[in-house]
């Protein structure tokens, strides 16, 4: 029996997800609220375990699968190998392991448009960081007193950077931040 299932990616967990695949009827769907920078994202690595022969599965756009055209053109072969569809609802393309040369070059025209759109937005931050910095007006976030005290009392006890990391649950680079 064929599913229908749905992937909807945000790349923040304040972004509202609703407007994705807001009139589609899905058996059952996978949401990230992370970058699409890679692949390395939990709910995508489960619809990747979940989704069978015979299943489509449904993105709002191309650029909710992949921000990298690798990674897009790996991830639909992938699952169109396996003979499970693939239908991108504002470009609107599916991919269900025919080959069309035509889809196939509307979907790396896509992917590289939307990798470029991404590596714009990187550009853009970078500069006005370094504006802001020149100024004076960027620090950066803020340093949590509380954590980096504690930080501090356990180096002081003999306890290792990593093992402090742990303890904490924060990363190594934050250890070293409280600790200069």
């Amino acid at each position: 029996m064929t599913e229908h299932i749905g992937y909807i990616r945000v790349s923040t967990i304040e972004q509202n997800t609703v407007r994705q695949l807001l009139n589609v009827e899905l058996n059952k769907y996978f949401t990230d609220k992370c970058s699409g920078k890679d692949t390395n994202r939990p709910q995508l690595k489960l619809l990747i375990e979940y989704a069978r022969e015979g299943d489509v599965i449904h993105v709002h756009d191309i650029s909710r699968m992949a921000r990298n055209t690798e990674d897009l053109l790996r991830l639909v072969k992938e699952f169109t190998e396996q003979g499970i569809s693939l239908k991108f609802h504002k470009e609107h393309l599916e991919f269900n392991g025919e080959n069309s040369p035509m889809q196939q070059l509307m979907l790396t025209m896509l992917g590289g448009i939307y990798q470029f759109e991404r590596a714009m937005i990187l550009e853009r931050q970078r500069e006005g960081i370094a504006i802001a910095k020149a100024k004076g007006k960027y620090l950066g976030k803020p340093v949590n007193q509380v954590l980096h005290e504690k930080i501090r009392e356990l180096f002081s006890q003999g306890v290792n950077k990593s093992q402090i990391a742990k303890q904490l649950g924060c990363t190594r680079p934050t250890v070293y931040k409280a600790l200069k």
